[in-house]
């Protein structure tokens, strides 16, 4: 589909001419003074406006060609007017540019300047149009860092949302990749906490015999290398938020120590006699079924209760419909950006690859493939083998193009409704077809109303 493009003049010949010229590149819109201008642009809503200055009812003066820019950037602050004047004119264009206008050309104009011009004020206005639909996306789907606009994760919004309002430990449980710090750090930023440190640490990156002194800190002379008393992270996070990543990892012994501080918040530093009170907030995660392992009794059941007080579940990505691709662009954006490649998009076969992909390292692994893909590709698009994602797009090999196109209807549709949580209207107008069509195809396809 052209690009529209209104041109303002009151001169039928050059209105003409222009048109003529550009026809072939931009779906032309003429008015020839303010009242039709406006018009025109309400009804077609053009990205860029070719506008002269000289306008009827005194085309001698600049006045009412003002008037027109001041009315049109009123209506949409982001249009892109680029001025045509008389020679001579130049300080009203200049004047013009200072008011808002996007650029300007003396007349006449000629017709390569005029075409660059063009292209790249469009360029500029889509670029700027996408912009501004992101930051609203953003603000729509985002939840302290967190993207994702399915029902799962909004679920999991809402769990922080309340749980964030009260001092209760809370368990954070989900696979590997799946954002559990985040939904941590989230809890921090929205309690009454958020202005007190936030303390991470990973219970099994760090060697058993380190652990309890860097978890409950040691006095001087505690142990062989002791040289100093040292503060522990417990201690570090007093009057905020502590988060103990990969709590399954615990050695029984500190499992012992961990439960006494969730008891009565105070500790006992290694080789200290002395009990420090700590006004600490727990929140850990893991990846493990604590469950099993407290049949296998490698994890004590009163320290899991006391932890589990909140359980909130992060979902895996492969059940997150509709946040793939979401949360896929926002890295796009974000990796072309710092590698200088802005105009980046994801080709039909990659969007496809992303949506068949299984994820079985959740959204850890859709960052680092994207991150590669941006540096890996050629052009202006990302593709299924950029981001080694090829082998997705043979899984129709063998069927015959009515089952593939059935897969196909039936993914896109009910990633579609699960997005809109079933509103049926709304997964029309994303799928591009009427509501009883969509109604039709349901019915078809056996999905469920």
């Amino acid at each position: 589909m052209k690009s529209k493009l209104l041109i303002v003049d009151d001169d039928e010949e050059i209105r003409s001419q222009m048109k003529w010229a550009l026809r072939q590149e931009y779906e032309i819109v003429l008015a020839e003074d303010r009242p039709s201008a406006v018009a025109a642009f309400q009804e077609h809503q053009p990205a860029v406006v070719l506008l002269d200055l000289g306008l009827p009812p005194q085309p001698g003066e600049p006045g009412e060609g003002f008037a027109a820019l001041a009315e049109l950037l009123t209506l949409d602050p982001h249009l892109k007017i680029i001025i045509i004047t008389g020679q001579g004119e130049k300080d009203h264009a200049l004047q013009a540019v200072g008011q808002g206008a996007y650029d300007f050309l003396p007349k006449p104009p000629q017709m390569a300047d005029l075409k660059v011009i063009l292209k790249r004020a469009f360029y500029l206005a889509q670029l700027e149009k996408e912009h501004r639909e992101m930051q609203q996306q953003v603000a729509t789907d985002s939840f302290q860092g967190m993207l994702g606009n399915s029902t799962a994760m909004q679920n999991v919004f809402a769990s922080i949302r309340k749980v964030a309002t009260t001092n209760a430990p809370v368990l954070v449980l989900g696979e590997s990749g799946t954002g559990k710090e985040m939904a941590g750090l989230a809890i921090h930023r929205c309690s009454a906490r958020k202005d007190g440190p936030y303390v991470a640490i990973n219970c099994g990156a760090i060697p058993e015999t380190l652990l309890e002194s860097e978890l409950f800190g040691h006095e001087k002379g505690a142990f062989t290398g002791a040289h100093v008393q040292r503060v522990g992270r417990i201690e570090t996070a007093g009057g905020g938020t502590l988060f103990l990543d990969e709590i399954g990892e615990l050695s029984p012994t500190l499992q012992v120590k961990l439960l006494r501080f969730l008891q009565d918040q105070s500790i006992e530093r290694v080789g200290g006699r002395a009990k420090l009170q700590i006004d600490a907030r727990v929140i850990a995660a893991t990846n493990v079924d604590l469950k099993a392992a407290l049949e296998k009794g490698t994890f004590r059941e009163d320290l899991y209760y006391r932890l589990a007080v909140v359980v909130v579940s992060l979902p895996p990505l492969r059940d997150r419909a509709g946040d793939i691709l979401l949360l896929a662009n926002a890295f796009l954006r974000r990796f072309a950006a710092e590698n200088r490649k802005q105009s980046l998009k994801f080709d039909a076969g990659a969007r496809a690859g992303l949506q068949q992909h299984p994820w079985p390292g959740n959204v850890r692994e859709l960052e680092n493939r994207v991150k590669r893909a941006v540096i890996m590709a050629e052009g202006h698009h990302v593709t299924a083998a950029d981001l080694e994602l090829a082998d997705a797009l043979t899984g129709v090999a063998g069927r015959t193009l009515k089952d593939a196109r059935e897969s196909l209807e039936v993914g896109m549709i009910e990633q579609a409704l699960e997005k809109h949580q079933g509103r049926v209207s709304r997964a029309a107008a994303e799928l591009g077809i009427s509501r009883p069509t969509l109604y039709e195809l349901m019915d078809k396809l056996g999905i469920k109303r």
